[in-house]
């Protein structure tokens, strides 16, 4: 039997249902691999053992009075530190909000205690979810679990790095333009972003409200569909949730048609191009036949992108002025201007720089020339993309179009780190569901295969994805940690 910090989320819950392990012998497992190795990766900036250990007796104590210990009883899941969890710290990874403990639960942490699974912490991001390698966390930077000199992506690098490494089984990050799948396709994991409105949004810390979604990181299919069967569903404190059918695990796969998008793969490394068309070998092995396409408006992807992300976060953003909830400043010798002016310099510069290009964006004489052209432009893409389902069941193309990199190469360069979300701001443009399947390595490190479906159509990226992972059979546990 594998250790018990190895088990995938319904090994755990079948162990304890079967008496082979108690749920605070495998939270225990968990939190000594924390203490192993959290030091060379840095997935937490908050960490909750105890109240971990005592959510696990509780576990047991109902498993032995034969109580139901629910869906998810005893797993361990982390959070991304910009979802809220009442009376554990949410900062953001910001100065901004380094001493805020949110009086409340967000919809997806209510429904997974309410299936009995177990909150270990706060993951680290990206401040405020503004980036795709955890470099901008105002605490430290989280380390690629496969090589720790490389980053592990972003913005929710701790919760790829965090389940690479064993730190936790499951985690909860966020995808505005591809924060979910970046840190997973890096630390070779699997990531989800559902359709937007599957899953409610309530008690997100928001960026860009009309991209971003909340979605699971798990080492396999399986567990990604257990996870969000649980946290899907309408919620009436978010008008643009609602209801969808539950996912399953198919055995017998359907004859899908597939799209290789051909100017993902063209704009990729060489060794992303190379594992990624020997993946698309494999889908002839299950049954499916895959054609390579064009999309042509795909150039205006990522400027629409971030003039939107940029416009939509200047305006969450503005909310902040350390009066009502924040850091540590004296405010008796301030007028509010002043007050305001000098809390807001504690942002940091790439959410700096993200507020000053809305404001930018949005502001008069430039809101018809850059927001509302961006605004056109993805609906173009949307419809475009609408249009290639009709023919296609499937799309598909490299996660990221680099191999990892290693700390400060990028990050003296906004266009440069801005590229390497090219390949999945197109899901958030568009709103549909995609998915990140670890598909082998170069040179040790990780690469990923993103796969794309219309709106609700997460079925089908399951079936598949699931024929995959059992057909590609990879090294799962990085051997540095």
């Amino acid at each position: 039997m594998p250790k018990l910090q190895d088990l995938q989320a319904h090994e755990v819950v079948q162990g304890i249902k079967e008496g082979l392990f108690t749920a605070e012998e495998y939270v225990s497992s968990v939190i000594n691999r924390i203490e192993d190795v959290e030091s060379k990766v840095r997935s937490f900036i908050t960490l909750d053992s105890e109240r971990a250990l005592t959510s696990a007796k509780l576990i047991d104590r109902k498993f032995k009075e034969k109580e139901d210990i629910g869906q998810l009883g005893g797993v361990t899941v982390g959070i991304k530190d910009n979802i809220s969890t009442k009376d554990i710290r949410t900062t953001c990874a910001s100065k901004i909000l380094e001493d805020y403990f949110p009086s409340y639960d967000a919809t997806v942490i209510r429904h997974l205690k309410d299936n009995g699974a177990i909150i270990l912490g706060k993951l680290n991001l990206d401040e405020f979810g503004m980036g795709s390698t955890t470099e901008y966390s105002r605490y430290h930077p989280t380390h690629n679990p496969w090589n720790l000199d490389y980053v592990p992506g972003g913005s929710s690098g701790g919760c790829g790095a965090a389940v690479a490494t064993g730190e936790c089984t499951v985690s909860l990050g966020s995808d505005t333009g591809g924060s979910i799948r970046c840190p997973a396709s890096f630390c070779s994991v699997v990531g989800l972003k559902p359709t937007y409105g599957r899953i409610s949004r309530y008690g997100l810390i928001s960026y860009a409200n009309s991209l971003e979604q909340i979605g699971p990181i798990c080492r396999s299919v399986k567990d990604i569909v257990m996870i969000l069967n649980i946290i899907s569903g309408k919620d009436i404190h978010d008008n643009t949730s609602m209801s969808s059918s539950p996912i399953t695990i198919n055995n017998k796969l359907d004859k899908f048609d597939i799209a290789i998008i051909k100017e993902l793969i063209d704009g990729s490394d060489l060794e992303v191009r190379k594992t990624v068309y020997s993946a698309s070998e494999k889908f002839k092995e299950i049954g499916c036949i895959y054609n390579e396409i064009s999309i042509k408006n795909l150039h205006y992807a990522l400027p629409s992108y971030y003039t939107l992300a940029s416009a939509e976060a200047s305006s969450n953003l503005a909310r902040y002025d350390n009066i009502r909830y924040g850091f540590d400043l004296p405010i008796a010798e301030y007028k509010w201007d002043t007050y305001f002016s000098n809390v807001r310099k504690n942002f940091g510069e790439e959410v700096k720089r993200r507020i000053l290009i809305g404001s930018y964006v949005l502001s008069s004489g430039y809101y018809s020339k850059y927001y509302l052209k961006a605004r056109r432009l993805r609906s173009l893409l949307k419809l475009e993309l609408l249009k290639l389902f009709k023919k296609y069941d499937l799309l598909i193309g490299p996660t990221m179009p680099i191999l990892p990199f290693k700390f400060g190469e990028k990050i003296d360069d906004p266009i440069k780190m801005y590229l390497v979300d090219i390949n999945t701001v197109l899901a958030n443009l568009a709103g549909i569901p995609a998915i990140t399947l670890p598909i082998g390595f170069s040179n040790g490190l990780p690469i990923g295969l993103q796969i794309m479906a219309a709106p609700f159509e997460e079925q089908k990226l399951i079936d598949v994805s699931n024929a995959l992972e059992n057909t590609i059979n990879i090294q799962r546990r990085p051997s540095l940690v």
